[in-house]
């Protein structure tokens, strides 16, 4: 699966089934999360087989069922931290895509399990992923159009208005799409709006805008 094809095919799965995840399949994201952490400096760390975080009340609340793996995002303390959690979050989502499993961003409908992964001192756990085989596959949200997220100085290249699309679907929250892409002379900016969790969802958008559009880092301004 290529991960334009994992973009547009994932959804966010609240419901899981029983079924484990293949012991391959957990090192092969054990590998990405590894590489991740490598060229970030992050300290995302894989859960696997522990129910307690999403049994409380408020995961009932958020309509989480047979949730026993997620990633916890955790970082240094930063101002930039919660960005780069989204940004990398978003990649190992996808990667999960192409390996058959289905995932779900959440902020706060969890409980923190202290025994389940390690926060040193110096660090804050930003968000977890929900892991496993979804009961479905999950359902399309209704998106805005890309003039109300982006605009240009003058006429914009295809392959921002592509990174627009890509960008368009990207999971934010409560489907929120609270940022602005802007185009001037051959560099992007990336805003976040007002609004929870939006400097997470701003790199999420970010890494899915890098995909559609073909560019790298340097496109940023």
């Amino acid at each position: 699966m290529e991960l334009m094809e994992a973009i547009r095919s994932r959804h966010s799965v609240r419901q899981y089934t029983d079924k484990p995840i293949e012991a391959e399949t957990i090192a092969a994201l054990q590998d990405e999360i590894d590489a991740c952490n490598r060229e970030s400096g992050l300290h995302i760390q894989l859960v696997t087989d522990e129910p307690d975080a999403f049994s409380s009340f408020m995961a009932h609340y958020g309509k989480f069922r047979g949730v026993k793996n997620y990633i916890a995002l955790i970082g240094k303390k930063s101002d930039g931290l919660d960005e780069l959690c989204g940004y990398y979050g978003e990649h190992l989502v996808l990667r999960a895509q192409q390996l058959g499993l289905n995932t779900c961003w959440v902020a706060l409908t969890y409980k923190k399990i202290h025994s389940a992964f390690q926060v040193n001192s110096d660090e804050k756990l930003a968000a977890v992923i929900t892991l496993g085989y979804g009961e479905n596959q999950g359902t399309t949200h209704k998106s805005k159009s890309a003039g109300a997220v982006s605009k240009s100085a003058g006429e914009a290249p295809d392959w921002f208005l592509s990174g627009v699309e890509a960008a368009l679907l990207a999971p934010t929250a409560m489907n929120q799409q609270k940022f602005t892409l802007s185009y001037a002379g051959g560099k992007v900016s990336a805003k976040a709006g007002l609004g929870f969790f939006s400097k997470v969802d701003l790199g999420i958008v970010k890494y899915h805008f890098e995909i559609g559009s073909g560019m790298d880092h340097s496109i940023w301004n």
